[in-house]
């Protein structure tokens, strides 16, 4: 695929109806600010820089405050059990 085509995709789905199924962009995004900020402190190290182990927790957070607006979507659900999956095989590997 062209990036011309990625961009206009993303330009489609971002300018379309996805408060429905998301909640209001803003609202999502401070949902997950707080989530991201809230894990960075209670982290076993919260001075060491991010890890692959940490992108995976994040992205459940991020899973998990998309199921706090918009409607009911099972893939938010799939995707974070998937994002913790990958993260707990990354870190049995440590």
């Amino acid at each position: 695929m062209k990036a011309g085509c990625i961009a206009s995709t993303a330009a489609e789905l971002v300018s379309g109806d996805r408060d429905r199924q998301h909640g209001q962009k803003r609202d999502n995004f401070e949902r997950i600010a707080t989530l991201w900020n809230g894990y960075l402190q209670i982290r076993r190290d919260p001075a060491a820089p991010l890890d692959p182990v940490d992108v995976g927790h994040l992205m459940v957070l991020m899973k998990l405050a998309r199921t706090q607006s918009g409607s009911m979507n099972v893939d938010d659900y799939i995707d974070a059990a998937g994002y913790a999956a990958c993260s707990g095989e990354i870190a049995s590997e440590e």
